[in-house]
């Protein structure tokens, strides 16, 4: 014990902190999601979010490249349809002219096997309900026909070239329904990124706001309860047994417990999304001068890789990914 025992020994320099580091974060760690729009002529930042933009098809081909480029690990795209193109059962997602499948092409075109292109395979962005899914008469989700819907909109992002499909909707059966769709249409090599613990979560607030969302009222009867941990345990047990190639746990900040149980149970790559409102309350706080931003930055980012996350969904993933570099 002390004075024999110093454990500050082993913080005394930068090269034996560095030396004896037990978590490691590098380029490769890092997916940066990219919000491509349908209709615009440039750019287009996103309030909620300063530094994301919504791309036009050229800056999301210049963006992705500079990405590359960094060492960033993937790539994943959310499509951001016309108000008018949206409907009840979000046609334009399983459109092989839609924004998402056009941009995919682009990317796979573009960046073939240098990264990991990855497409938000959920229906929400393309609804007029903005809800994740098919409804009924009476306004609710329904699970089994949107289901046909994941697979329509998954063998198209498939045969747009995605590598890795990300199932956000948490419907009941997804991974194995998608799965099967795949297999059937000759993509067996195509994966699924299954968001197995997907919260209700108010961190999305920004997300919204990034993909123009039309949703009235909220998904509670389908995202997870924030109370609950032994339930994302169960969904992720069930993404396994359908064949989900990577499960992820959304959001990250809130919920680093849940994290780590299912880093310790997974026999596949686990992900973790630090979401938009994680993204914008250290942007917010960085610009007020209460934070040290690029210090919080790579904090955050260190702590969910400790908790357990192979693979870090980020908005920093690019700059964080050049800084690495």
């Amino acid at each position: 014990m002390f004075p024999d025992i110093r454990p500050r020994r082993l913080r005394s320099t930068p090269a034996i902190r560095r030396l004896v580091a037990e978590t490691s974060l590098e380029p490769r760690h890092l997916v940066l999601p990219m919000f491509v729009a349908d209709g615009l002529d440039e750019p287009r930042e996103i309030a909620s979010m300063p530094g994301v933009y919504q791309h036009t098809a050229d800056s999301l081909r210049k963006a992705a490249a500079e990405a590359v480029t960094a060492g960033v690990g993937g790539l994943m795209l959310f499509g951001v349809p016309r108000p008018e193109d949206k409907d009840a059962r979000g046609t334009a997602a399983s459109d092989p002219d839609g924004v998402l499948n056009r941009a995919l092409r682009s990317l796979r075109s573009e960046l073939g096997d240098s990264t990991v292109i990855m497409a938000d395979t959920c229906l929400d962005e393309f609804t007029d309900h903005g809800h994740c899914g098919v409804l009924t008469d009476t306004g609710v989700v329904d699970n089994d026909a949107t289901l046909e819907r994941y697979a329509e909109m998954a063998v198209a992002q498939a045969e747009a070239g995605a590598h890795l499909l990300g199932p956000s909707g948490m419907m009941d059966g997804q991974i194995g329904f998608i799965r099967s769709a795949l297999d059937e249409a000759g993509h067996t090599e195509v994966g699924q990124l299954a968001y197995s613990a997907k919260y209700a979560s108010a961190f999305y607030g920004p997300f919204r706001d990034a993909v123009g969302s039309s949703l009235e009222g909220d998904r509670r009867t389908y995202q997870q309860d924030p109370a609950n941990r032994r339930e994302s345990l169960h969904e992720v047990d069930l993404d396994l047994a359908e064949g989900a190639d990577m499960v992820m746990v959304k959001p990250a900040m809130s919920y680093l417990d849940v994290l780590r149980e299912v880093a310790d149970r997974s026999p596949v790559p686990v992900a973790a999304y630090q979401i938009s409102g994680e993204y914008s309350m250290i942007t917010a706080a960085a610009q007020k001068g209460w934070i040290d931003r690029d210090a919080a930055i790579v904090e955050s980012l260190v702590g969910i890789r400790r908790a357990g996350a192979d693979v870090v969904l980020t908005y920093w993933a690019a700059e964080v990914a050049g800084r690495l570099s």
